[in-house]
């Protein structure tokens, strides 16, 4: 995209605040971060993904789901099976009882590779799925849910037991999963070893710039029809009914894409990280995942993306000072946030931030002498 499609899809503040954000990324955390941090980052930012569709899905639409860890977990174990199929070839197996098949299915006695791991031999195959999976389990459910006008807490309440039912399910079944270690020691993609410090700032920053695609799609449903009828929806769903909208249809686009934003994430989560399990997947990161967005601003899609990587370097720095009060810092943030900015921390900069800073813009050709502020004269 252009700069001048830029300038037309963004407002000039928004504009502002991509460029900012943009340099923040790309340029200044790889020039001041050694690798650890720089990854570190990199896994925090594998987090927006999930944020920015929390935006679309729950700040626009007025859909709260608990259970975006599900789509995240989703995209990140299909990448998984790649990179597990990739190491596992005879010759890396050769010690096994069965040579050919990732090492916990043989640790639990399967003999030969389950059919649906197959097409995941396929690297074009898997890029389709991390897509094709959570956007059809997000459809079956907003189906199942929309088409019936279950709406509101109730429907917070199901895609949080949905996402404590996988995590059972993906324990329960080791032998296919990997159960709740997960699925582990991921080295190489199509032979390039993803462990080397110059893979992790090549995958930091194609992470960034599938991050910042996303964004612009983000902002491109803000500003379009379907933007306003979600915020429409949110304010007054019956009159937007009553106008002769398919409401539902409208809540099962946004929650399929918001699904889609979250399992991009979780497959570049698990190439960044080198492993994915059962535990990104289930309740507490999903309500981990909210608040990113609550914290942010649900209302901004850059907020969201602040948010993640405050809220994130926030759990890292309390964890290795205070690993006992990270869960009451963690708390007492998120309370404190809702309860003194409901809009997060994008609206303390609306509110607050960006008035001052027009305020100096202002008063700064008169500080400078441009120009001379008129005087009252006396006869």
């Amino acid at each position: 995209m252009s700069f001048t499609g830029l300038r037309a899809l963004l407002p000039k503040h928004d504009l502002r605040a991509l460029l900012i954000l943009a340099a923040i990324i790309i340029i200044v955390m790889p020039l001041f971060l050694d690798i650890f941090r720089l990854n570190l980052v990199g896994k925090y930012l594998t987090y927006a993904f999930v944020a920015l569709g929390l935006v679309l899905c729950w700040g626009l639409g007025g859909i709260l789901s608990l259970g975006q860890g599900v789509f995240f977990g989703l995209g990140g174990y299909c990448m998984a099976m790649f990179l597990k199929l990739e190491a596992s070839s005879p010759e890396q197996t050769a010690i096994q009882s069965t040579p050919g098949i990732p090492d916990f299915m043989d640790w639990n006695q399967l003999t030969e590779l389950p059919w649906f791991w197959e097409p995941f031999h396929s690297l074009s195959f898997t890029l389709l799925a991390v897509i094709a999976v959570p956007a059809l389990f997000a459809f079956i459910i907003g189906v199942a849910m929309f088409k019936r006008r279950v709406g509101g807490v109730y429907f917070a309440i199901i895609t949080q037991a949905i996402a404590a039912i996988l995590t059972i399910l993906i324990i329960g079944q080791q032998g296919y999963t990997g159960g709740v270690n997960g699925i582990t020691d991921l080295r190489t993609l199509l032979g390039w070893d993803i462990r080397t410090n110059s893979a992790q700032y090549i995958l930091y920053f194609i992470n960034a710039i599938l991050l910042f695609a996303c964004l612009l799609a983000a902002q491109v449903i803000r500003k379009s029809k379907l933007g306003r009828l979600l915020v429409a929806m949110r304010e007054r769903e019956d009159r937007v009914r009553f106008s002769g909208y398919d409401v539902a249809n409208f809540k099962i686009f946004v929650f399929c894409i918001a699904a889609v934003f979250s399992a991009i994430g979780g497959a570049m989560f698990t190439l960044q990280v080198g492993f994915m399990s059962p535990s990104f997947v289930g309740i507490v990161p999903s309500i981990e995942m909210v608040i990113y967005c609550a914290v942010g601003g649900r209302l901004s899609i850059f907020g969201a993306i602040y948010g993640t990587l405050l809220v994130n370097w926030a759990k890292t720095i309390f964890s290795e000072s205070f690993p006992e009060l990270w869960l009451f810092a963690m708390g007492a943030l998120f309370i404190g946030v809702v309860m003194a900015f409901p809009n997060g921390l994008a609206d303390l900069y609306q509110s607050y931030a960006l008035p001052w800073l027009k305020k100096q813009r202002l008063r700064l050709p008169a500080r400078l002498g441009g120009v001379k502020t008129p005087q009252k004269t006396t006869k």
